[in-house]
């Protein structure tokens, strides 16, 4: 639909189009044998099997049914286990209901859920199996712990085997009939659109609308998508094609760590100025693509710039439900894959054509394993292929941008959200279909305000260029916010009147003559007054005329940064000659050109 937007293109390309068969769950209700035979989605031995009954709660007899991982549970699950106690993957969201009463109902429909959902009722079995394995009960009970209060509350860790992954902390509100929820959920069972989902259903069945619910879409059915569909070797195929000329990491501001713990993380928010968002929107419907594909532009240059690189490679989110035949869709449905854009010497408008091309691709390949992706880069393990991830979220218009809005209903008031991933970089543009924000979850290295304002500038400059001359190159665009374009002026307001008939050296000498026991350089604990650094650079100067350097002369200065550095350059001037600094973290080979 994306690549192919005309009914006769679109007609055209589903010819040769085969739905992915599901497999029948055979798992016998009430029994307390399953063989793998029984098991079409995923390969167990019944070694295996066992292991997964002696593991969950009621045994075989409570298993409904038992598939493997999709990629980017996996992904979770590793980083689960780097850090049990600190995993990244939980979500927190506390709310307040203005009555214990209220408070109840919430909890009963949320267990109305987690009895409706086969996501809601998975827990996670791998210890001494052959491999992972995801293991839907037929009953799960909802977690509550009541607490007398809930000040200094910090999450901990799950036990992935216990289903459900969802817990509820609720205490008092002393002094007042209200009572604060904390309610954790692990990312391994939902996504953002499930929280929008979950958040809706909850209001349905309050509203005593429950029995109105459509039959939720079965989890089962996109992992057969992904296991029985599109085959390893596509996969190969086509992110060999896309990534395997790239053999160094994309990593803006310098952040090469790709695997966090979600600790150390600043956040800040903005919202892009109307005026820019209807030109993007405007622009966008021009040129036949998405805002998002735009955005993905925009991010992709400030990749590039802040990487010192001319491609960008950086990750994306997929929505993950391009195979999925009913909204009702609850689960982790999404999927983080590598994109990668060449801009250096792109125009706007193909940047952005290219850009929703790419995108169209990569839908074909939604559930393919980012482990496989990163394996067809050039790039060497264990470096990352990348280090930033851009989610592109299309929210309900009450949304509050992490999926899960306040409810409708009057008492029930959501506080807030805490959501973390491993990557030390993750903006989020959230669309409700008028306005654009945009959010920056990044280490504290690095001000989440900056690249909020870098991100925002960049759209600006995009939308404007693509409007009025789509010809010019991306390069053209700035990413530095006009605050700061001000601030580097001023700073560089440097310009000063000085004795124009003077060398350099000579003013040095001034200088030495006005303040001989001034401090004229530092470096780490050790310093030189402008006397001691006179004296060495005239030792040396006198050394290096006698070597033969003098007027249009050149001599190289291959040394680490230090005090004697320094020595070097002004004896270069002293002696009448220019310098060449060369960098020893130069290659041998680059060293030796130069000389």
């Amino acid at each position: 639909l994306f690549a192919t937007p005309t009914l006769g293109a679109l007609a055209a390309s589903m010819r040769g189009h085969q739905e992915v068969r599901v497999p029948a769950n055979e798992i016998v209700p009430g029994s307390e044998r399953i063989t793998p035979e029984q098991l079409p989605l995923i390969q167990l031995t019944q070694a295996d099997i066992d292991r997964v009954g002696a593991a969950v709660p009621g045994g075989l007899a409570n298993v409904q049914d038992i598939y493997a991982l999709l990629s980017l549970q996996e992904g979770m699950l590793f980083h689960h286990q780097l850090a049990p106690a600190q995993d990244p993957y939980v979500l927190v969201m506390r709310f307040v209901f203005a009555s214990r009463e209220l408070l109840d109902q919430y909890l009963a429909a949320t267990q109305e859920l987690i009895d409706r959902h086969d996501a809601l009722r998975t827990a996670f079995v791998w210890e001494g199996m052959t491999k992972p394995a995801q293991v839907v009960l037929r009953t799960a009970q909802l977690q509550i712990t009541e607490l007398a209060g809930l000040d200094g509350f910090e999450p901990c860790g799950f036990d992935l085997t216990q289903a459900p992954l969802l817990r509820c902390l609720i205490a008092p509100e002393p002094g007042t009939e209200r009572w604060a929820l904390v309610q954790e959920l692990h990312h391994l069972i939902t996504d953002h659109e499930s929280l929008e989902q979950m958040r809706s259903e909850i209001d349905q069945i309050l509203a005593g609308r429950g029995a109105e619910l459509p039959a939720p879409y079965p989890f089962r059915n996109v992992v057969a998508a992904a296991t029985l569909g599109t085959r390893s070797a596509e996969h190969q195929g086509y992110f060999g094609k896309l990534l395997g000329d790239i053999d160094e990491p994309s990593t803006p501001f310098g952040l090469l760590e790709a695997h966090l713990d979600g600790t150390g993380i600043v956040e800040a928010s903005q919202e892009l100025a109307p005026s820019t968002v209807s030109r993007l929107r405007l622009v966008a419907r021009q040129l036949g693509v998405s805002v998002a594909s735009l955005c993905h532009v925009a991010w992709g240059h400030i990749v590039a710039q802040t990487s010192g690189r001319t491609q960008a490679v950086f990750g994306t989110m997929l929505f993950g439900r391009m195979q999925v035949s009913s909204g009702n869709a609850l689960g982790l449905y999404m999927n983080t894959l590598p994109i990668r854009l060449d801009l250096d010497d792109t125009s706007v408008e193909d940047a952005a054509r290219r850009a929703h091309a790419v995108l169209a691709e990569l839908m074909e390949h939604e559930h393919a394993p980012l482990a496989l992706a990163q394996r067809c880069s050039g790039v060497a393990p264990p470096a990352p292929l990348f280090t930033s991830v851009l989610n592109y979220r299309h929210n309900g218009a009450d949304s509050s941008g992490d999926g899960a809005a306040a409810s409708s209903l009057a008492g029930i008031e959501l506080l807030g959200v805490e959501e973390r991933t491993n990557y030390p970089l993750i903006i989020s543009v959230d669309d409700d279909g008028t306005r654009l924000s945009v959010s920056v979850q990044v280490v504290t290295v690095v001000s989440g305000d900056r690249v909020c304002a870098m991100f925002a500038r960049a759209v600006e400059q995009l939308a404007r260029l693509l409007d009025e001359a789509p010809h010019t190159l991306v390069r053209a665009i700035g990413i530095i916010p006009e605050e700061e374009q001000a601030q580097l002026k001023a700073w560089n307001a440097t310009s000063r009147d000085y004795p124009q008939d003077a060398c350099v050296h000579e003013l040095f000498e001034a200088q030495v003559d006005r303040t001989p026991d001034a401090v004229a350089v530092a470096f780490e604990r050790t310093q030189l007054t402008y006397r001691e650094l006179d004296e060495r650079a005239n030792q040396l100067a006198h050394h290096l005329r006698g070597l033969g350097l003098g007027p249009d002369r050149l001599a190289a200065i291959f040394m680490e940064r230090s005090l004697e550095m320094v020595v070097a350059m002004v004896a270069v001037h002293k002696a009448g000659g220019a310098y060449v600094p060369l960098d020893p973290n130069y290659p041998a080979e680059r060293v030796r050109f130069i000389q």
